[in-house]
């Protein structure tokens, strides 16, 4: 299994040496909706780069993570522990009608 602490820290480090930018949030949210962007042109175009494209999602939101000194891998495990517990109801179709709280 992957330390994604460990990761999160890494991609940081790259970045601080590469000279980019560490401090401007603003920055960071905009170049992850580029990336996203870029994922979703990629999967609607059936392009081959989709999988490093979709990496590309994860380093920025890891990176931005850190930048806040968010632990994204604690808030991932918190995050989903909730999901198992909701309780939704859906039409035949998949169209969630609304959540129940648990």
């Amino acid at each position: 299994m992957i330390d994604l602490k460990k990761l999160q820290q890494e991609i940081y480090q790259n970045k601080v040496a590469k000279g980019f930018n560490v401090e401007n949030v603003y920055i960071e949210l905009e170049f992850l909706h580029g990336e996203l962007a870029e994922v979703f042109k990629a999967y609607q175009r059936d392009l081959p780069e989709l999988d490093e494209e979709l990496a590309d999602v994860a380093i920025y939101l890891l990176g931005l993570a850190e930048i806040l000194k968010i632990d994204l891998e604690t808030e991932i495990l918190k995050k989903t522990e909730k999901n198992k517990n909701r309780k939704v109801e859906r039409l035949p179709n998949g169209v969630i009608l609304h959540e129940k709280k648990v």
